[in-house]
Protein backbone atom coordinates (compact mmCIF):
# COMPACT_ATOMS: atom_id res chain seq x y z
CA UNK A 1 0.00 0.00 0.00
CA UNK A 2 1.09 3.60 -0.68
CA UNK A 3 0.72 5.70 2.06
CA UNK A 4 1.24 9.85 3.01
CA UNK A 5 0.62 11.70 5.74
CA UNK A 6 0.19 15.24 4.56
CA UNK A 7 1.16 18.64 7.31
CA UNK A 8 -0.56 21.33 8.06
CA UNK A 9 0.21 22.99 5.19
CA UNK A 10 -1.26 20.41 2.96
CA UNK A 11 -4.65 22.66 3.45
CA UNK A 12 -7.35 20.68 3.24
CA UNK A 13 -5.99 17.09 2.35
CA UNK A 14 -4.68 16.32 6.12
CA UNK A 15 -3.71 12.23 4.62
CA UNK A 16 -4.02 9.79 1.46
CA UNK A 17 -3.47 6.46 0.58
CA UNK A 18 -3.86 4.02 -2.06
CA UNK A 19 -4.24 0.34 -1.05
CA UNK A 20 -3.24 -2.42 -2.38
CA UNK A 21 -7.00 -3.77 -2.20
CA UNK A 22 -8.08 -1.37 -5.00
CA UNK A 23 -9.00 1.89 -2.62
CA UNK A 24 -8.28 5.67 -2.74
CA UNK A 25 -8.46 6.92 1.11
CA UNK A 26 -8.76 10.40 1.87
CA UNK A 27 -8.86 12.56 5.11
CA UNK A 28 -9.36 16.48 4.88
CA UNK A 29 -11.08 18.92 7.01
CA UNK A 30 -14.50 18.57 7.90
CA UNK A 31 -17.53 19.25 5.64
CA UNK A 32 -14.87 19.67 2.66
CA UNK A 33 -16.41 18.57 -0.37
CA UNK A 34 -13.34 17.46 -3.42
CA UNK A 35 -13.89 17.06 -6.37
CA UNK A 36 -12.66 13.94 -8.64
CA UNK A 37 -11.62 13.39 -12.19
CA UNK A 38 -10.70 10.93 -14.74
CA UNK A 39 -8.64 10.57 -17.63
CA UNK A 40 -8.21 7.49 -20.03
CA UNK A 41 -4.77 6.71 -20.91
CA UNK A 42 -3.30 7.16 -24.31
CA UNK A 43 -0.56 6.26 -26.01
CA UNK A 44 2.64 6.04 -23.73
CA UNK A 45 0.69 7.75 -20.89
CA UNK A 46 -1.34 5.49 -18.76
CA UNK A 47 -5.31 5.88 -17.27
CA UNK A 48 -4.77 9.16 -14.32
CA UNK A 49 -7.47 9.86 -11.65
CA UNK A 50 -7.07 12.77 -9.56
CA UNK A 51 -8.99 14.77 -6.67
CA UNK A 52 -8.87 18.72 -6.25
CA UNK A 53 -9.57 20.10 -2.59
CA UNK A 54 -10.01 24.11 -1.68
CA UNK A 55 -6.12 25.61 -0.60
CA UNK A 56 -3.25 24.85 -2.02
CA UNK A 57 -0.05 23.03 -0.42
CA UNK A 58 2.65 25.17 -0.02
CA UNK A 59 5.15 23.19 -2.07
CA UNK A 60 4.55 20.47 -4.76
CA UNK A 61 5.61 16.22 -3.77
CA UNK A 62 5.97 13.46 -5.93
CA UNK A 63 5.90 9.37 -4.31
CA UNK A 64 7.17 6.78 -6.54
CA UNK A 65 5.05 3.43 -7.05
CA UNK A 66 5.46 0.55 -8.55
CA UNK A 67 4.15 -2.15 -10.75
CA UNK A 68 0.61 -0.50 -11.85
CA UNK A 69 1.35 2.17 -9.57
CA UNK A 70 3.42 4.88 -11.26
CA UNK A 71 3.24 7.90 -8.75
CA UNK A 72 1.12 10.25 -6.53
CA UNK A 73 2.07 13.82 -7.41
CA UNK A 74 0.49 16.22 -4.56
CA UNK A 75 0.27 19.51 -6.57
CA UNK A 76 -0.78 23.10 -7.01
CA UNK A 77 -2.71 23.75 -10.21
CA UNK A 78 -3.48 27.75 -8.76
CA UNK A 79 -3.80 29.39 -5.48
CA UNK A 80 -6.76 28.06 -4.04
CA UNK A 81 -5.93 24.59 -4.99
CA UNK A 82 -4.68 21.13 -3.90
CA UNK A 83 -4.38 18.66 -7.01
CA UNK A 84 -3.57 15.01 -5.45
CA UNK A 85 -2.53 12.97 -8.70
CA UNK A 86 -3.04 9.19 -9.29
CA UNK A 87 -0.81 8.15 -12.06
CA UNK A 88 -1.21 4.26 -13.43
CA UNK A 89 1.29 2.67 -15.65
CA UNK A 90 0.33 2.33 -19.61
CA UNK A 91 -2.15 -0.77 -19.85
CA UNK A 92 -3.54 -0.47 -16.51
CA UNK A 93 -6.94 -1.05 -17.26
CA UNK A 94 -8.95 1.02 -15.23
CA UNK A 95 -12.49 0.87 -15.57
CA UNK A 96 -14.26 4.53 -15.06
CA UNK A 97 -17.76 3.24 -15.21
CA UNK A 98 -16.83 2.22 -11.56
CA UNK A 99 -15.01 5.90 -10.61
CA UNK A 100 -16.96 7.67 -7.46
CA UNK A 101 -15.66 9.33 -4.77
CA UNK A 102 -17.88 8.58 -1.68
CA UNK A 103 -17.74 10.37 2.03
CA UNK A 104 -18.02 8.37 4.68
CA UNK A 105 -18.25 10.64 7.08
CA UNK A 106 -17.72 14.60 7.47
CA UNK A 107 -13.73 14.11 6.99
CA UNK A 108 -13.18 10.66 5.49
CA UNK A 109 -13.68 9.75 1.57
CA UNK A 110 -12.99 6.50 -0.21
CA UNK A 111 -12.86 5.44 -4.41
CA UNK A 112 -12.62 2.25 -5.70
CA UNK A 113 -10.46 1.83 -8.19
CA UNK A 114 -12.08 -1.12 -10.25
CA UNK A 115 -10.07 -3.38 -12.50
CA UNK A 116 -6.55 -2.32 -9.80
CA UNK A 117 -7.18 -5.18 -6.87
CA UNK A 118 -6.21 -8.25 -8.91
CA UNK A 119 -3.11 -6.21 -10.48
CA UNK A 120 -0.17 -6.65 -7.90
CA UNK A 121 3.14 -4.95 -7.85
CA UNK A 122 2.72 -1.83 -6.27
CA UNK A 123 3.11 -1.49 -2.57
CA UNK A 124 4.78 1.61 -0.85
CA UNK A 125 4.33 2.40 2.55
CA UNK A 126 4.69 5.78 4.95
CA UNK A 127 3.72 6.86 7.88
CA UNK A 128 0.92 5.93 10.27
CA UNK A 129 -1.74 3.28 8.56
CA UNK A 130 -4.32 3.41 10.85
CA UNK A 131 -4.51 7.29 11.20
CA UNK A 132 -6.69 6.92 7.64
CA UNK A 133 -8.26 3.11 8.03
CA UNK A 134 -10.99 3.86 10.35
CA UNK A 135 -13.82 5.30 9.06
CA UNK A 136 -17.24 6.49 10.02
CA UNK A 137 -20.39 5.29 8.56
CA UNK A 138 -22.41 8.53 7.74
CA UNK A 139 -22.39 7.85 3.95
CA UNK A 140 -22.61 10.85 1.30
CA UNK A 141 -21.11 11.22 -1.81
CA UNK A 142 -18.61 14.55 -3.49
CA UNK A 143 -19.33 16.37 -6.55
CA UNK A 144 -19.35 15.20 -9.43
CA UNK A 145 -19.87 11.59 -8.78
CA UNK A 146 -22.62 10.26 -10.99
CA UNK A 147 -23.90 6.48 -11.80
CA UNK A 148 -22.73 6.27 -15.41
CA UNK A 149 -18.41 6.65 -16.26
CA UNK A 150 -16.94 10.05 -15.50
CA UNK A 151 -15.13 11.95 -18.29
CA UNK A 152 -11.56 13.53 -18.66
CA UNK A 153 -13.62 16.46 -17.35
CA UNK A 154 -14.98 14.74 -14.28
CA UNK A 155 -18.29 14.86 -15.65
CA UNK A 156 -20.68 12.37 -16.12
CA UNK A 157 -21.98 10.82 -19.92
CA UNK A 158 -25.14 10.76 -21.46
CA UNK A 159 -26.16 9.18 -24.24
CA UNK A 160 -25.14 11.78 -27.11
CA UNK A 161 -28.35 13.36 -29.03
CA UNK A 162 -30.95 12.31 -26.43
CA UNK A 163 -30.84 15.86 -24.27
CA UNK A 164 -31.28 19.42 -25.53
CA UNK A 165 -30.67 22.17 -22.93
CA UNK A 166 -30.85 26.40 -23.35
CA UNK A 167 -28.14 28.03 -21.94
CA UNK A 168 -28.60 31.62 -20.90
CA UNK A 169 -26.38 34.04 -20.48
CA UNK A 170 -27.99 37.14 -18.19
CA UNK A 171 -27.66 40.75 -19.87
CA UNK A 172 -25.47 41.38 -22.81
CA UNK A 173 -24.21 44.49 -25.72
CA UNK A 174 -25.37 47.52 -24.07
CA UNK A 175 -26.55 45.86 -21.13
CA UNK A 176 -23.80 45.57 -18.63
CA UNK A 177 -25.64 43.77 -15.73
CA UNK A 178 -24.52 44.31 -12.50
CA UNK A 179 -21.10 46.49 -12.11
CA UNK A 180 -18.94 45.14 -9.12
CA UNK A 181 -15.49 45.83 -7.49
CA UNK A 182 -12.89 46.99 -9.64
CA UNK A 183 -15.27 47.51 -12.44
CA UNK A 184 -16.17 43.99 -13.12
CA UNK A 185 -19.05 43.46 -15.07
CA UNK A 186 -21.86 40.68 -15.35
CA UNK A 187 -22.51 40.24 -19.11
CA UNK A 188 -18.24 39.17 -18.96
CA UNK A 189 -18.47 37.41 -16.24
CA UNK A 190 -21.32 35.05 -17.56
CA UNK A 191 -20.39 35.38 -20.78
CA UNK A 192 -17.58 33.43 -20.02
CA UNK A 193 -18.83 31.21 -18.48
CA UNK A 194 -21.86 29.91 -20.44
CA UNK A 195 -19.55 29.13 -23.07
CA UNK A 196 -17.38 26.71 -21.11
CA UNK A 197 -20.42 25.42 -19.72
CA UNK A 198 -21.74 24.84 -23.21
CA UNK A 199 -18.77 23.51 -24.90
CA UNK A 200 -18.65 20.78 -21.78
CA UNK A 201 -22.07 19.60 -22.11
CA UNK A 202 -22.00 19.05 -26.23
CA UNK A 203 -18.97 16.87 -25.53
CA UNK A 204 -21.06 14.77 -22.91
CA UNK A 205 -23.43 14.45 -25.93
CA UNK A 206 -26.05 17.14 -25.02
CA UNK A 207 -27.43 19.20 -27.58
CA UNK A 208 -26.71 22.96 -26.52
CA UNK A 209 -28.39 26.25 -27.57
CA UNK A 210 -27.49 29.81 -26.34
CA UNK A 211 -29.36 32.75 -26.06
CA UNK A 212 -26.69 34.39 -26.80
CA UNK A 213 -22.70 34.05 -27.28
CA UNK A 214 -22.04 37.56 -28.04
CA UNK A 215 -22.00 40.91 -26.70
CA UNK A 216 -25.19 41.22 -28.06
CA UNK A 217 -28.41 43.13 -26.27
CA UNK A 218 -31.23 40.02 -26.60
CA UNK A 219 -35.00 41.04 -25.02
CA UNK A 220 -36.12 38.54 -22.71
CA UNK A 221 -39.19 37.51 -24.81
CA UNK A 222 -37.31 36.34 -27.61
CA UNK A 223 -35.38 34.39 -25.03
CA UNK A 224 -38.00 32.89 -23.66
CA UNK A 225 -39.12 31.89 -27.67
CA UNK A 226 -36.03 30.49 -28.74
CA UNK A 227 -36.64 27.95 -25.32
CA UNK A 228 -40.18 27.20 -25.69
CA UNK A 229 -39.38 26.29 -29.57
CA UNK A 230 -36.65 24.25 -29.52
CA UNK A 231 -38.35 21.34 -27.53
CA UNK A 232 -35.41 21.69 -24.76
CA UNK A 233 -35.09 19.35 -21.53
CA UNK A 234 -34.02 22.13 -19.15
CA UNK A 235 -33.32 25.98 -19.34
CA UNK A 236 -31.04 27.87 -17.03
CA UNK A 237 -30.29 31.17 -16.77
CA UNK A 238 -26.84 32.58 -15.53
CA UNK A 239 -26.36 35.61 -13.65
CA UNK A 240 -23.82 37.37 -10.98
CA UNK A 241 -25.26 38.70 -7.92
CA UNK A 242 -24.80 43.11 -6.99
CA UNK A 243 -25.89 45.29 -3.95
CA UNK A 244 -24.17 48.45 -3.12
CA UNK A 245 -20.25 49.10 -3.20
CA UNK A 246 -20.27 50.01 0.53
CA UNK A 247 -21.36 46.36 1.33
CA UNK A 248 -18.26 44.45 0.66
CA UNK A 249 -19.39 41.85 3.30
CA UNK A 250 -22.44 40.32 1.52
CA UNK A 251 -21.38 37.62 -0.52
CA UNK A 252 -23.22 34.12 -1.37
CA UNK A 253 -25.11 31.65 -4.10
CA UNK A 254 -28.65 31.22 -4.81
CA UNK A 255 -30.68 29.64 -7.39
CA UNK A 256 -34.46 30.29 -8.39
CA UNK A 257 -37.10 28.08 -9.38
CA UNK A 258 -41.36 28.91 -10.56
CA UNK A 259 -43.47 26.07 -9.60
CA UNK A 260 -44.29 24.78 -6.44
CA UNK A 261 -42.24 22.85 -4.51
CA UNK A 262 -41.40 18.97 -5.46
CA UNK A 263 -41.11 20.21 -9.32
CA UNK A 264 -38.59 19.19 -11.92
CA UNK A 265 -37.86 23.02 -11.47
CA UNK A 266 -36.67 22.69 -8.35
CA UNK A 267 -35.03 19.59 -8.19
CA UNK A 268 -32.64 21.11 -11.41
CA UNK A 269 -32.48 24.30 -8.89
CA UNK A 270 -31.38 22.26 -6.19
CA UNK A 271 -28.69 20.11 -8.35
CA UNK A 272 -26.97 23.41 -9.46
CA UNK A 273 -27.46 25.51 -6.26
CA UNK A 274 -25.23 21.91 -4.52
CA UNK A 275 -22.36 21.90 -7.43
CA UNK A 276 -21.83 26.00 -7.21
CA UNK A 277 -21.41 25.75 -3.98
CA UNK A 278 -19.10 22.34 -3.82
CA UNK A 279 -16.70 24.57 -5.35
CA UNK A 280 -16.99 27.77 -3.66
CA UNK A 281 -16.55 27.11 0.29
CA UNK A 282 -16.87 29.74 2.38
CA UNK A 283 -19.76 31.72 0.32
CA UNK A 284 -23.12 31.58 2.22
CA UNK A 285 -25.72 29.93 0.86
CA UNK A 286 -28.54 31.66 0.38
CA UNK A 287 -30.21 28.81 -0.70
CA UNK A 288 -32.94 27.24 -3.54
CA UNK A 289 -36.14 29.51 -3.93
CA UNK A 290 -39.45 30.28 -5.63
CA UNK A 291 -39.34 33.45 -7.86
CA UNK A 292 -40.99 35.11 -10.59
CA UNK A 293 -38.15 36.47 -12.49
CA UNK A 294 -39.47 36.67 -16.38
CA UNK A 295 -37.33 34.10 -18.05
CA UNK A 296 -38.02 31.12 -15.55
CA UNK A 297 -41.58 31.88 -15.54
CA UNK A 298 -42.53 31.81 -19.03
CA UNK A 299 -40.47 28.79 -20.20
CA UNK A 300 -42.20 25.49 -20.47
CA UNK A 301 -39.72 23.41 -19.37
CA UNK A 302 -38.05 23.40 -16.11
CA UNK A 303 -36.03 26.44 -15.69
CA UNK A 304 -33.96 27.51 -12.75
CA UNK A 305 -31.97 31.18 -12.79
CA UNK A 306 -28.88 30.92 -11.09
CA UNK A 307 -26.47 33.73 -9.12
CA UNK A 308 -22.99 32.85 -9.05
CA UNK A 309 -22.49 35.25 -6.30
CA UNK A 310 -21.58 38.91 -5.72
CA UNK A 311 -19.62 41.18 -8.39
CA UNK A 312 -19.58 43.85 -4.59
CA UNK A 313 -18.98 40.80 -2.39
CA UNK A 314 -15.14 40.90 -1.66
CA UNK A 315 -14.70 37.24 -1.64
CA UNK A 316 -17.25 36.62 -4.36
CA UNK A 317 -16.00 39.15 -6.45
CA UNK A 318 -12.02 38.06 -6.33
CA UNK A 319 -13.23 34.26 -7.50
CA UNK A 320 -15.35 35.58 -10.45
CA UNK A 321 -13.10 37.52 -11.76
CA UNK A 322 -10.55 34.83 -11.48
CA UNK A 323 -10.30 32.82 -15.27
CA UNK A 324 -9.68 29.03 -13.14
CA UNK A 325 -12.74 29.73 -10.37
CA UNK A 326 -14.41 30.77 -13.46
CA UNK A 327 -13.39 27.25 -15.23
CA UNK A 328 -14.69 25.61 -11.89
CA UNK A 329 -17.96 26.90 -11.75
CA UNK A 330 -18.50 26.19 -15.57
CA UNK A 331 -17.72 22.53 -14.71
CA UNK A 332 -19.73 22.70 -11.53
CA UNK A 333 -22.68 24.20 -13.67
CA UNK A 334 -22.27 21.65 -16.23
CA UNK A 335 -22.25 19.06 -13.97
CA UNK A 336 -25.08 20.29 -11.72
CA UNK A 337 -26.79 20.31 -15.39
CA UNK A 338 -25.84 16.65 -16.47
CA UNK A 339 -27.27 15.07 -12.60
CA UNK A 340 -30.45 16.83 -14.08
CA UNK A 341 -30.81 15.26 -16.91
CA UNK A 342 -29.89 11.18 -15.69
CA UNK A 343 -33.23 11.96 -13.56
CA UNK A 344 -35.38 12.62 -16.50
CA UNK A 345 -37.12 9.97 -17.65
Amino acid sequence: MLLADLPAWASSLSAWRVARSGQLELRTSIDVLPQAFFEAGTGFRGPRVWVDLPGAPSRTRIVRGSGALREVRIGRPDSSTTRLVIEFAPGTQLDPSGLRLVGTSRERWRMELPGLANQTGFEIGEGDLDSVARFGSDQRTSFPTAATPLSADGLPLVTRGRFKVVIDPGHGGPDPGAIGIGGLRETDVVLDVCLQIARLLQARGVQVLMTRTSEVDVDLPPRVALANSSGADLFVSVHANALSMARPDVNGIETFFFEAAGSPSRRLALALQEQMLAISPGSPDRGVRAGRFFVIRRTVMPSALVEMGFLTGDLDSRRLADVNFRRRMALALAGGVLNALQERP
